[in-house]
C-alpha cells in the first residue's frame, strides 16, 4: 500500500476514527484508576500508565494483524467485530467499575490491565482496517492516542449531541467486519467466483446496514 495514496489515507482515517469511537471509555478508566492519588502524582500515573497501555495495545494489534493473515481467521475476526459494532449503539446498562489505586505503581498497573482488557474490540477493528499494514497501525495510534486522552469528554459530548456520528462509526465497523470476511484469502476467490467482482462490496454494505438496523432496534427496546 503506497504511502499518501487515496487507499492509504482512507484506511488511516478509518483507523483514527475507530480509535476515537472505541477508545472513549479508556480516558474514564485512566481517570478513575488515578483518582485516589495526590494531585502531584496523578498526572505522573496517567502519563506512565497511558504510555504502558499504548505499548501493550500496539503489541496486541501487531499480533492481531499477523494472526489475521491465517486463512479463515480473518473471517472469525470479522464475525466477532459485528456484535461489537452493534454494542456501540446500545446504551450501557452499567458503568465500568475500576478500583482506584492509592499508590503510583498500583494506579499504573490498574490503567494498563484495564486498558488491555477493554481494548480487545479496538484491536480487532484496527487490525481489520489496516489491511496487514503495520505502518498504518503505528501512525493511527500516534494520531489518535493524544485525541483519546486529551479530548474524550469533548468527543462524548459530540456523540451525545449528534448521534449520527455514532451510527456512522458503527456502520463503519460493520463495513470493516464485512471487508475482513469478504477479503479473506481463501473465501474471497469463492465469493467473487459465485457473485462477481462486486459481491464483496455487497456483503460489506449489507453487514454495515445490518449493524445500524439491529443497533437502532436494540436501542429502541432499551
Amino acid at each position: 500500500m503506497e504511502i499518501m495514496s487515496i487507499h492509504f489515507l482512507t484506511a488511516l482515517g478509518t483507523i483514527v476514527l475507530m480509535d476515537i469511537l472505541l477508545g472513549g471509555d479508556n480516558a474514564v478508566v485512566i481517570a478513575m484508576a488515578a483518582n485516589k492519588l495526590p494531585h502531584e502524582l496523578r498526572k505522573k500515573a496517567i502519563f506512565i500508565g497511558t504510555a504502558g497501555a499504548v505499548i501493550i495495545r500496539l503489541i496486541m494489534t501487531f499480533a492481531a494483524v499477523w494472526l489475521l493473515t491465517i486463512p479463515y481467521l480473518q473471517v472469525v475476526g470479522g464475525l466477532i467485530l459485528l456484535p461489537i459494532a452493534v454494542k456501540l449503539l446500545v446504551p450501557h446498562e452499567e458503568e465500568a467499575h475500576v478500583e482506584a489505586a492509592d499508590s503510583l505503581s498500583g494506579a499504573v498497573k490498574t490503567i494498563i490491565i484495564a486498558d488491555a482488557a477493554m481494548g480487545v474490540d479496538n484491536v480487532l477493528a484496527i487490525a481489520g482496517a489496516s489491511h496487514g499494514s503495520f505502518l498504518l497501525v503505528a501512525i493511527g495510534f500516534l494520531i489518535s492516542i493524544p485525541i483519546i486522552v486529551g479530548g474524550s469528554t469533548l468527543i462524548g459530548k459530540i456523540m451525545d449531541k449528534y448521534p449520527v456520528v455514532l451510527y456512522g462509526g458503527a456502520g463503519l465497523l460493520g463495513w470493516t467486519g464485512g471487508s475482513m470476511i469478504a477479503h479473506d484469502k481463501i473465501l474471497n476467490p469463492m465469493i467473487v467466483s459465485y457473485g462477481g467482482d462486486f459481491a464483496p462490496y455487497i456483503i460489506q454494505f449489507v453487514l454495515a446496514a445490518g449493524v445500524i438496523g439491529i443497533g437502532y432496534y436494540k436501542k429502541l427496546k432499551k
